[in-house]
Protein backbone atom coordinates (compact mmCIF):
# COMPACT_ATOMS: atom_id res chain seq x y z
CA UNK A 1 0.00 0.00 0.00
CA UNK A 2 1.10 3.11 -0.83
CA UNK A 3 1.48 5.89 1.30
CA UNK A 4 -0.89 9.22 0.67
CA UNK A 5 0.52 12.22 -1.14
CA UNK A 6 -0.45 14.49 1.81
CA UNK A 7 1.44 12.12 4.40
CA UNK A 8 4.59 11.50 2.01
CA UNK A 9 5.27 15.13 1.43
CA UNK A 10 4.76 16.30 4.98
CA UNK A 11 7.02 13.88 6.29
CA UNK A 12 9.21 14.88 3.33
CA UNK A 13 9.30 18.33 4.26
CA UNK A 14 10.20 17.33 7.79
CA UNK A 15 13.29 15.42 6.77
CA UNK A 16 14.42 17.69 5.09
CA UNK A 17 14.39 20.74 7.61
CA UNK A 18 15.88 18.19 10.09
CA UNK A 19 18.61 18.24 7.80
CA UNK A 20 18.67 21.86 7.79
CA UNK A 21 17.74 22.10 3.69
CA UNK A 22 15.42 24.95 3.22
CA UNK A 23 12.62 23.31 1.43
CA UNK A 24 8.40 24.70 0.80
CA UNK A 25 5.53 22.95 -0.20
CA UNK A 26 4.82 25.55 -3.43
CA UNK A 27 1.78 23.53 -4.72
CA UNK A 28 -0.46 21.19 -2.80
CA UNK A 29 -2.69 18.75 -4.93
CA UNK A 30 -4.83 15.44 -4.65
CA UNK A 31 -4.19 14.53 -0.53
CA UNK A 32 -4.72 10.66 -1.15
CA UNK A 33 -2.70 9.99 -4.50
CA UNK A 34 -1.06 13.55 -6.25
CA UNK A 35 1.41 12.81 -8.42
CA UNK A 36 4.68 14.83 -6.80
CA UNK A 37 6.99 16.52 -8.18
CA UNK A 38 10.23 18.04 -6.40
CA UNK A 39 12.33 21.29 -7.72
CA UNK A 40 15.78 21.80 -6.86
CA UNK A 41 17.78 25.13 -7.03
CA UNK A 42 21.10 24.71 -6.54
CA UNK A 43 21.61 28.89 -6.29
CA UNK A 44 23.97 28.99 -9.07
CA UNK A 45 21.80 29.73 -11.40
CA UNK A 46 20.77 25.76 -12.49
CA UNK A 47 18.03 23.76 -11.00
CA UNK A 48 16.80 20.17 -11.17
CA UNK A 49 13.13 18.76 -11.78
CA UNK A 50 12.36 15.15 -10.43
CA UNK A 51 8.98 13.56 -10.70
CA UNK A 52 6.91 10.22 -10.28
CA UNK A 53 9.20 6.82 -12.20
CA UNK A 54 7.76 5.27 -14.28
CA UNK A 55 6.85 1.42 -12.86
CA UNK A 56 8.68 0.26 -16.11
CA UNK A 57 11.99 1.90 -14.46
CA UNK A 58 11.29 -0.42 -11.23
CA UNK A 59 10.17 -3.53 -10.12
CA UNK A 60 7.21 -4.25 -8.76
CA UNK A 61 7.11 -4.18 -5.15
CA UNK A 62 4.81 -4.42 -2.60
CA UNK A 63 6.84 -1.78 -0.30
CA UNK A 64 4.91 1.01 -1.66
CA UNK A 65 7.58 3.79 -1.78
CA UNK A 66 7.36 6.09 -4.19
CA UNK A 67 10.23 6.17 -6.66
CA UNK A 68 11.59 9.32 -8.32
CA UNK A 69 13.33 9.87 -12.19
CA UNK A 70 15.46 12.88 -12.65
CA UNK A 71 12.73 15.19 -15.53
CA UNK A 72 15.33 18.12 -15.95
CA UNK A 73 18.89 18.70 -14.61
CA UNK A 74 21.43 20.90 -14.97
CA UNK A 75 18.60 22.94 -16.60
CA UNK A 76 18.10 26.91 -15.42
CA UNK A 77 14.95 27.31 -13.33
CA UNK A 78 13.36 28.66 -15.85
CA UNK A 79 13.47 25.17 -17.90
CA UNK A 80 12.04 24.03 -14.62
CA UNK A 81 9.09 26.31 -14.56
CA UNK A 82 8.29 25.26 -18.07
CA UNK A 83 8.40 21.61 -17.42
CA UNK A 84 6.07 21.85 -14.31
CA UNK A 85 3.67 24.40 -16.41
CA UNK A 86 3.60 21.64 -18.94
CA UNK A 87 2.93 18.54 -16.45
CA UNK A 88 0.58 21.16 -14.63
CA UNK A 89 -1.45 21.61 -17.99
CA UNK A 90 -1.36 17.44 -17.59
CA UNK A 91 -2.63 16.75 -14.02
CA UNK A 92 -3.95 19.71 -12.34
CA UNK A 93 -3.83 17.75 -9.01
CA UNK A 94 0.07 17.58 -8.47
CA UNK A 95 2.27 18.86 -5.30
CA UNK A 96 5.10 20.54 -6.01
CA UNK A 97 7.70 20.77 -3.25
CA UNK A 98 10.55 23.65 -3.67
CA UNK A 99 14.11 22.59 -2.39
CA UNK A 100 16.98 25.63 -1.86
CA UNK A 101 20.16 23.65 -1.65
CA UNK A 102 23.40 24.60 -3.05
CA UNK A 103 24.77 20.69 -3.05
CA UNK A 104 21.70 19.85 -4.74
CA UNK A 105 20.15 17.48 -2.14
CA UNK A 106 16.73 15.98 -2.08
CA UNK A 107 16.48 12.78 -0.30
CA UNK A 108 14.43 11.07 -3.09
CA UNK A 109 14.54 7.45 -3.73
CA UNK A 110 15.15 7.51 -7.36
CA UNK A 111 14.64 4.69 -9.66
CA UNK A 112 17.37 3.24 -11.98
Amino acid sequence: MRLRSDFWASAHLRRLDVAGIPAVLRRRGAAEAGAIFVKVDRLDGSADLYGPAPQALFEAEDSGDRRFAALVTGGTPLDVEERLTKEIRFDSDLWIIEIDDRQGRHFLELAE
